[in-house]
């Protein structure tokens, strides 16, 4: 694991103790581990790795699906939190049942979907398979909870009209409606290697979620158990 501290004085302030917002990246995951006045960066290669990289954080705040539909049902968040972002709908990746996810290929991933649901699953979801079964895998602690860092962002700046995150306008967009979570100048400083920019900023929207819920000041969008009786819900 690589992690770097960086002074970070935000306009609203952290909860003691620390929060966390952790985001998938190429090899990993990246977690922003806030605290009043800092930031600390973690690239950490697997969940493991995560839980420790967090431990003693009031609330971990994770961008992938932590509880997994059964059959044809979608989960209820996953259609709510598209229907909130409109035109911006295509970041959710409805989350499929774990016997999709443990496909080979994406061919017989489509064939095991269309079987259980009746319809494909996109290229894209298939990609983050592994990264949910990794969540999937192990004992989910009471304090880490699912976000979308998108929906954040519109919470933050509800007047701005975001372009593509990985675009230059979009990423300063995002960067600017930080402002009102911490000092991204500040924050961004110091980047460990590992990690691209639009997963740092997304890092940083799930720990504003990951303070909310701590504070219990958190909305949650969608409020079901899967099978396992995992929670079903994005917590905003």
């Amino acid at each position: 694991m690589v992690g770097t501290d960086v002074d970070a004085h935000g306009t609203e302030s952290c909860p003691t103790p620390d929060v966390a917002g952790v985001n998938g990246v190429p090899d990993g995951w990246v977690v922003a581990r806030v605290r009043p006045g800092s930031v600390r960066w973690t690239v950490c290669p697997d969940v493991a790795a995560v839980l420790v990289a967090t431990a003693g954080c009031a609330t971990v705040g994770v961008d992938i699906p932590l509880g997994l539909p059964t059959g044809a049902a979608r989960r209820a968040c996953d259609d709510l939190t598209a229907q909130r972002l409109g035109r911006a709908r295509s970041s959710v990746f409805p989350a499929p049942p774990r016997e999709v996810l443990g496909a080979a290929s994406h061919a017989e991933a489509c064939a095991v979907s269309a079987r259980l649901c009746g319809r494909k699953i996109s290229l894209q979801s298939f990609h983050i398979g592994p990264k949910i079964l990794e969540w999937d895998a192990v004992e989910l602690p009471a304090h880490v909870v699912e976000v979308h860092p998108e929906l954040v962002m519109r919470a933050l700046a509800p007047e701005t009209d975001f372009a593509p995150k990985k675009s230059a306008r979009g990423a300063g967009q995002r960067i600017a409606a930080l402002t009102r979570w911490v000092d991204p100048a500040l924050a961004l400083a110091d980047l460990p290697d590992g990690a691209r920019l639009d997963d740092v900023l997304d890092a940083l929207a799930a720990s504003w979620s990951a303070a909310r819920w701590a504070r219990g000041e958190a909305e949650v969008i969608g409020e079901e158990v899967d099978d396992r009786g995992r929670p079903m819900r994005v917590v905003l």
